[in-house]
């Protein structure tokens, strides 16, 4: 089992995403107990990116559903073609159908258009479907998908039920902006990802940014690290390290000197008075002296 547990974990870092041994451990039991797998953590530590790189792994479709306020069993589920009925009516005009005929043809497969949620139960082979940002949704809709999540199945008024032939692998994700139902976190194995520690994220950035100099790497990494200790506004993920470290390589940038750091802070920080405190420090301590209480952070 361990050694399952291993290979997928290396199969995971072959993909690019650098995991542990717990992250590894949780995916593995949603692949074998076929369970959902609600993931929680800060923006931008990597959650969406688990699902992305289980399609990799399993070498199948990623099927996505962007959670927003207000989306609907619909919009998420399946809805019907209104131009192509309509169309199809125009046209059937005077072939003496009776209403009847007419609905049974308009309200059938031709006409239906597969949302995420439909798509990834009638899919013909297992898939990734992911779920992102549940908590953006209302609880009208949690309620719904629970049924969903549940039966793997759809009914759908017209045609009848839906069975997934082949179960997907759910992953949902979350930044908590709302508490999610105590009903929806039983039916999900649950992984709460942090922000790394500076040697898995220097490990994240070499990964991900091949091009940058070791060194330097280091550097972004402890940086960042000694950003997140401060009282900020919006507090940058891995995603913005990264963004930095493209940014610097790009740039030609081999270290990272007061001005660098003070010109580029734009893309770590996104908020202007998260960037005027920063700012602010480096021009008073230096940015080598930030990079080094990044250092001494564990």
């Amino acid at each position: 089992m361990k050694e399952t547990i291993a290979r997928l974990q290396h199969a995971m870092a072959a993909q690019g995403y650098v995991t542990d041994r717990a992250t590894a451990t949780a995916a593995y039991l949603a692949l074998t107990l076929h369970k959902p797998l609600l993931v929680e953590g800060p923006p931008g530590v990597g959650k969406t990116e688990i699902a992305k790189v289980l399609a990799g792994v399993l070498d199948t479709e990623l099927i996505r559903l962007q959670c927003y306020e207000g989306l609907d069993a619909s919009t998420a589920l399946y809805e019907w073609n209104y131009p192509k009925q309509l169309l199809h009516i125009k046209l059937g005009e005077g072939a003496g159908q009776s209403i009847g005929e007419r609905e049974a043809q308009i309200f059938s497969e031709p006409f239906l258009l597969e949302r995420p949620l439909l798509r990834a139960i009638r899919a013909s082979r297992q898939t990734v479907l992911l779920i992102d940002e549940i908590d953006r949704s209302d609880e009208e809709f949690e309620a719904f998908l629970l049924e969903v999540l549940s039966e793997h199945q759809v009914t759908i008024p017209e045609i009848g039920t839906v069975r997934a032939t082949y179960e997907p692998c759910v992953v949902l994700t979350s930044n908590r902006t709302r508490e999610l139902s105590e009903a929806l976190r039983r039916r999900c194995l649950y992984l709460w990802i942090d922000y790394p520690s500076l040697e898995k994220e220097v490990e994240i950035v070499r990964a991900k940014v091949p091009a940058i100099d070791t060194k330097l790497a280091a550097s972004v990494a402890a940086f960042v690290q000694a950003v997140r200790r401060h009282r900020l506004i919006k507090t940058p993920g891995v995603a913005e390290t990264l963004d930095w470290a493209h940014a610097l390589v790009a740039l030609g940038a081999n270290t990272i000197d007061d001005d660098t750091a003070s010109e580029t802070l734009g893309c770590v920080l996104k908020d202007e008075a998260d960037i005027r405190q920063i700012r602010a420090e480096v021009a008073s301590r230096g940015a080598a002296a930030v990079v080094a209480a990044g250092e001494s952070t564990e």
